[in-house]
């Protein structure tokens, strides 16, 4: 049930990101979640998008270096608390989170989702549900 997460690697100079955005605008392609890491030369964007294999071709099509990488997105009910348990259920199962961000599911939403790039998608979504925890398919992030 892993989701496909798209990150893109471009230079970090002024108009990169917006470029790459441009082309995304002009396929009307829906980024769903997006998270920014950098370096001093390099940058990459993590996305979760509406269409996972238009967006990879349209990135491929216009010369970025994309990658495909399978992610847990995990619902999330908006109460104090609710990562913490979510995080619980990780550690108790013995999953590494190698990085995580997050996702607003909808304008009247009660929820989010947070994105999860673990070791061991398929462990880490046993131990999930599991622990009584809704997960995310591909077909929900299109629908949000």
């Amino acid at each position: 049930m892993a989701i496909k997460q798209i990150s893109v690697f471009l230079e970090n100079k002024p108009g990169r990101l917006d470029a790459m955005t441009d082309v995304l605008t002009e396929a009307n392609i829906d980024i769903r979640a997006l998270s920014l890491a950098e370096t001093k030369d390099f940058g990459i964007v993590r996305m979760i998008v509406d269409d996972v294999y238009e967006t990879a071709t349209i990135l491929k099509d216009n010369d970025y270096i994309a990658s495909m990488t399978p992610v847990v997105a995990v619902r999330i009910p908006d109460i104090v608390g609710g990562l913490n348990k979510v995080l619980k259920c990780l550690t108790q199962a013995g999953i590494n989170i190698e990085y995580m961000y997050a996702s607003l599911a909808g304008k009247k939403s009660d929820h989010a989702y947070m994105i999860f790039r673990v070791e061991e998608v398929q462990k880490a979504e046993i131990a999930l549900r599991a622990g009584g925890f809704l997960l995310a398919n591909q077909d929900d992030i299109s629908d949000m």
